[in-house]
């Protein structure tokens, strides 16, 4: 028994000492982490050195990373915030279900598969990995854009519906409403106990527990299993469990304090999660890799482009759409749990096929994270060709306010937080401001506020070609990021230089590189911070009175932002 636990240690010991190796390594020569990962996997499985030989066990552990995984984003998503893209998420995410299904189950069809295969054929090209998509979101910080927001309605539909095929694989071909009204019962029940808990229960129950970080710490992951075990017992997977109590949890005022702890979790697993796909590739028959180019096309080049037509369809502009149908072109990690079902368990498939969609899993993930890499060059590169989708929309969404255009003098990128600050001394001064944001909550609350305000970002050519730039005086960016940042300074100063240009940099080197690059000044925040509470500390040490009046302004000047959340 000893010896046993030994070797699964051992495995994963090995396992993630390979996998930041290759992950050291390709941070050297700037490549994406995730095909590190799977390289690292293939390195240790049987079509590589086969090392780590207990693949059951890895596999397990990486079915715990994917919950961690939808708990997190369950922790981070507010379900409010998806209701302006509700449409899109449940009609078009179903309508793309639908609508790739067929095609990949006529293909397969057309290949000469069995109508059983087929069906599984079709199922797999339909669904996207939420597992690869979130952690890229996550990591470059999109998840509340736009587009990540439309994402993440797409990705939650296509779960909810691969559940219910999880659910009902085994009788294929007998398909009765009673088990389907039943499985859906039961997931809305799943989501009313979650509400009744967090509303009822999880308030008092936290508040005591985060008095301790360990304690509330082992309650997060407590909850996060229970609902995962409860989920399992009614038929559905784990993580449907696992999204649901991070959902729960959401509403509590701990629940970044949540994130920051299970975080490193959620990261651990789901390196296992990605080395495990490379470790179950196997070889595959000539003919089996001619059918895998067909599929390979479907999964990056036909899903995408219906993906773009609905979007379109729905109102929003090229470029949305373009970075929400480039981001969903693989296959989901359900596919291999699905094709496990079917050939492990309910022997519908044969070996071969199995391992087909297993190289399509590896291969589209590895594509769709050098894509989403270099989407802003890819974008550009095929801006003037997207131009016809324009035409495709019923009507268009509005995304901005004007009014005065001719009066604004300044044009300020990103208001959250610190741009939210900057816009309110503007105002004071009776400046005119154009304000720029990606974060469409941001937006509706300028439009409401009546405020000149454009969806977009600092890279997108064509927001900033909608601006009048000989009338503009100053461009301030609140968004931290040398990439946004240097290339804005050069489009500015290269239109218009006599506009004066304020950046934000995260370091000094940023700052000193955006300061070569032509940039006027660069706030870099923790220093201007730090800076201030030195000049305050002087004050107060002099005369120690002066505090209760600059903590009673300070306290009136946080109250005056009212309920937008700088």
């Amino acid at each position: 028994m000893v010896l046993i636990e030994s070797n699964l240690i051992l495995d994963v010991g090995i396992l993630i000492i390979i996998a930041t190796l290759f992950a050291y390594l390709a941070r050297i020569i700037r490549q994406p982490l995730i095909p590190a990962y799977i390289i690292a996997g293939i390195v240790l499985g049987p079509i590589g050195l086969g090392i780590v030989r207990d693949i059951s066990f890895i596999k397990a552990l990486s079915e715990v990373g994917i919950a961690f995984l939808l708990f997190i984003v369950g922790l981070e998503i507010d379900l409010k915030k998806l209701k302006n893209v509700g449409a899109v998420g449940l009609v078009g995410g179903l309508l793309q279900v639908i609508l790739t299904f067929a095609f990949g189950y006529f293909v397969a069809i057309s290949l000469g598969l069995t109508s059983t295969t087929a069906l599984y054929a079709g199922l797999i090209v339909a669904f996207s990995s939420t597992m690869v998509v979130v952690k890229l979101l996550s990591d470059n910080k999109e998840v509340d854009t736009l587009h990540g927001r439309i994402i993440l309605g797409i990705l939650i539909l296509q779960d909810i519906v691969v559940f219910f095929v999880l659910s009902f694989i085994s009788d294929l071909g007998s398909f009765s409403y009673v088990p389907f009204l039943a499985g859906l019962g039961k997931l809305l029940a799943l989501f009313l106990i979650a509400f009744l808990v967090s509303r009822y229960l999880l308030p008092a129950t936290f508040r005591f527990a985060a008095r301790s970080g360990e304690l509330l710490f082992l309650l997060s992951i407590t909850m996060c299993f229970l609902f995962s075990v409860f989920s399992f017992l009614l038929g559905f997977s784990i993580a449907i469990g696992a999204f649901i109590a991070g959902v729960g949890l959401a509403s509590l005022p701990y629940s970044y304090q949540i994130i920051g702890k299970v975080v490193s979790l959620k990261d651990f697993f789901a390196t296992i999660f990605f080395v495990s796909l490379g470790m179950q590739l196997i070889m595959i028959s000539f003919d089996m890799l001619k059918m895998l180019g067909v599929f390979l096309l479907i999964v990056v080049l036909f899903k995408p482009l219906l993906i773009m037509i609905i979007t379109s369809l729905f109102g929003y502009e090229k470029r949305t759409g373009f970075l929400t149908s480039i981001s969903l072109g693989q296959t989901s990690e359900f596919s291999l749990i699905l094709v496990g079902m079917g050939f492990y368990t309910l022997n519908h498939i044969s070996r071969e096929f199995f391992s087909l969609v297993v190289f399509l899993t590896v291969i589209t993930i590895i594509i769709t994270s050098y894509l989403f890499q270099s989407k802003s060059g890819i974008y550009k590169f095929l801006s003037g060709f997207l131009n016809v989708f324009q035409f495709l929309a019923v009507y268009r969404r509005k995304m901005g306010y004007s009014s005065r255009e001719e009066k604004v003098r300044v044009v300020l990128f990103g208001c959250h937080r610190m741009g939210g600050i900057f816009l309110r001394a503007f105002s004071k001064e009776g400046k005119h401001t154009l304000v720029v944001d990606y974060n469409p909550e941001v937006i509706d609350h300028l439009i409401k506020e009546k405020i000149n305000s454009m969806y977009g970002d600092a890279t997108n050519v064509e927001v900033l070609k909608r601006i009048n730039w000989k009338r503009i005086e100053l461009v301030v960016s609140s968004i931290q990021g040398i990439r946004n940042n240097s290339f804005l300074v050069e489009y500015v100063k290269a239109t218009n230089p006599r506009i004066l240009v304020f950046l934000t940099a995260k370091t000094i080197k940023e700052a000193l590189d955006l300061y070569e690059l032509g940039a006027d000044y660069v706030i870099v925040p923790h220093i201007s911070t730090g800076e201030l509470v030195a000049s305050l500390l002087r004050s107060v040490i002099k005369k120690k009175r002066d505090l209760v009046r600059f903590r009673n302004n300070h306290i009136k000047h946080l109250l005056s932002f009212g309920e937008f959340n700088y």
